[in-house]
């Protein structure tokens, strides 16, 4: 099973959405996917439960946290390890944070043969949930905003990331910095030259050469709301928002040889 975090230490990225459209994409090649949502916002718990696309495990993400030997015992092709409220509680809880990381990676092992891939999504804080994630997580993808703030955090992001890899887990690799929600205007052309002027070699690579990034559009936006891959909205925004999505989620897969 492949094990990928979606982090970022700044929120409104979009992450919640990347992780459930990319995790409608690898369900409809017929992978066996899990998600697991940490962030107490649940967002893509919302809207993986709203679409009914998926199996809610029997297990939460904070019972396997903080419970031992937790597995999941209803498996499907397409099962969520929700989020709950309770998460804020976990970093309250400092002497426990290397018991909740074991646990984690205890239920990680368990659930291997059962999936494919799992895909992770942390909260922005830079808690024991988003780092006990790229503790035990084989790759790592970083959607960002391209505004100014998040150009001057991909610096702190990237020492976050390399410090987690020489330290506690030499095998996670970077997927790239994928910016996200990007609009055609000429401050964001501006701040997406200037990324791949200083940071190309931690973008995504199509197979046409180009660097990966996703518009902003509202078929994202609504296909959130309704739970469901944007190409299942029925409309023409929502077919070629899933033509754009489908490009970067190729290049990501070739990365991880999936």
């Amino acid at each position: 099973m492949k094990k990928v975090v979606a982090s970022n230490q700044k929120g409104g990225v979009g992450k919640s959405a990347i992780i459930c459209q990319y995790a409608h994409y690898l369900n409809s090649l017929g992978l066996r996917v899990l998600v697991i949502d940490l962030d107490h916002q649940k967002n893509t718990t919302k809207a993986l439960i709203t679409g009914g696309a998926v199996t809610v495990a029997n297990v939460s993400a904070f019972d396997m946290l903080t419970k031992e030997d937790q597995t999941i015992s209803n498996p499907e092709a397409f099962t969520l390890v929700q989020a709950t409220p309770e998460l804020t509680a976990i970093e309250k809880n400092g002497t426990l944070h290397n018991r909740f990381a074991t646990n984690y990676q205890k239920f990680l092992k368990t659930v291997d043969p059962l999936f494919d891939v799992c895909l992770i999504d942390t909260n922005p804080n830079p808690d024991i949930r988003q780092v006990a994630s790229l503790i035990v997580s084989d790759y790592v993808l970083s959607p960002i905003q391209l505004n100014q703030e998040a150009i001057d955090g991909i610096g702190g992001l990237l020492k976050q990331i390399q410090a987690i890899n020489q330290k506690l887990n030499p095998n996670l690799k970077l997927i790239g910095i994928l910016p996200n929600i990007v609009e055609p205007t000429p401050f964001q052309k501006d701040n997406l030259k200037a990324i791949v002027q200083h940071f190309s070699k931690y973008l995504i690579k199509n197979s046409d050469g180009s660097y990966a990034f996703v518009k902003k559009t509202t078929a994202i936006a609504e296909a959130q709301a309704q739970g469901v891959p944007t190409n299942k909205l029925g409309k023409t925004s929502g077919f070629t928002a899933w033509a754009e999505l489908k490009t970067v989620f190729e290049s990501i897969n070739k990365f991880m040889e999936i």
